[in-house]
């Protein structure tokens, strides 16, 4: 098993953020030809998903996550915490913080137009995030 953190530093909500490039890094570095990774953010207000990675879609995304949990309604958690981000929380829970996704000759196995992608869903202007990559023979 092999296992190691990007860190990064996000600029806001409805940034995404390509990760594909340093999980095949992690991959090749961990030298598991047959396997799986898994990719996890830690935090409640981020996520990480496959999407084709292109303006049109990533748009798309935003734009449901919006009509699932809008900006414009009450959350309980803002009215607790005051912080304004309860839909932040919602859109992560509903996505998820991790994947998993098979290796294999030592490649990951995603698509020709799919790509790993966190989702910066925070109200915050800026966040330092860490997401762990594990890769697993």
């Amino acid at each position: 098993m092999f296992h190691t953190t990007i860190e990064l530093e996000t600029h806001g909500e409805g940034e995404i953020i390509d990760l594909t490039f340093q999980v095949q890094q992690a991959i090749t570095e961990s030298a598991v030809r047959m396997g799986l990774v898994t990719v996890f953010v830690t935090g409640s207000t981020a996520a990480v998903t496959t999407i084709e990675y292109e303006p049109g879609v990533l748009s798309d995304l935003s734009r449901a996550l919006a009509v699932i949990a809008p900006d414009d309604i009450p959350y309980a958690h803002d009215a607790a915490w005051g912080d304004g981000n309860g839909r932040s929380h919602v859109r992560a829970a509903i996505v998820g913080p991790s994947l998993s996704i098979p290796v294999i000759g030592g490649r990951l196995a995603c698509g020709a137009w799919q790509q790993i992608v966190l989702l910066e869903l925070d109200v915050r202007a800026s966040r330092r995030r860490t997401v762990h990559v594990t890769v697993h023979d």
